[in-house]
């Protein structure tokens, strides 16, 4: 059949002045990841679950945060280079669910405009997209407010050869 799936997790501290990125997105916050990129946990968690479904290592294999080419630089660009591997192994994706915890603030406004744009950077169908958000009932570093978490799991599938 040719399917694989891919898991793909990242957490980050929040701090003031920093912006807060998820899909690619600013959300209005008061704080924003700790990171060496831009701290886009979601795009993180994704770029990781490609990477695993066809076993290409992490984002930290690729990407290292010792390296100053990636300092500040958004998250897009990994994701991109993520899928041009992805395509030069001969697969596509199928599908991709993604959560993110985060206590404040609430994602719900931004549910939608995180979904098309991650969908534009994937270059697949908005409804092959799902992004579902929720708190943590202020336990831990992420129910504290500290933290901002994300979860993908995706599903790609071998791409037919025409002979």
């Amino acid at each position: 059949m040719g399917y694989r799936i891919g898991f793909g997790k990242d957490i980050h501290r929040l701090i003031k002045g920093r912006d807060l990125i998820l899909g690619g997105i600013k959300i209005e916050s008061k704080v924003g990841e700790d990171a060496y990129s831009d701290g886009d946990v979601l795009l993180h968690s994704v770029v990781d679950a490609l990477l695993g479904a066809i076993s290409e290592g992490d984002i930290g294999e690729l990407f290292p945060d010792s390296d100053p080419r990636y300092k500040n630089v958004p998250s897009s660009i990994f994701l991109k280079k993520a899928l041009d591997i992805l395509k030069t192994r001969g697969y596509k994706i199928n599908n991709i669910d993604c959560y993110i915890e985060l206590e404040r603030p609430k994602i719900s406004p931004y549910k939608k405009q995180i979904q098309k744009n991650l969908a534009t950077l994937l270059n697949i169908d908005e409804n092959d997209v799902s992004i579902k958000a929720g708190t943590c009932e202020k336990m831990g570093e992420v129910g504290r407010g500290e933290a901002i978490s994300a979860y993908s799991l995706i599903l790609i599938e071998k791409i037919e050869e025409k002979q």
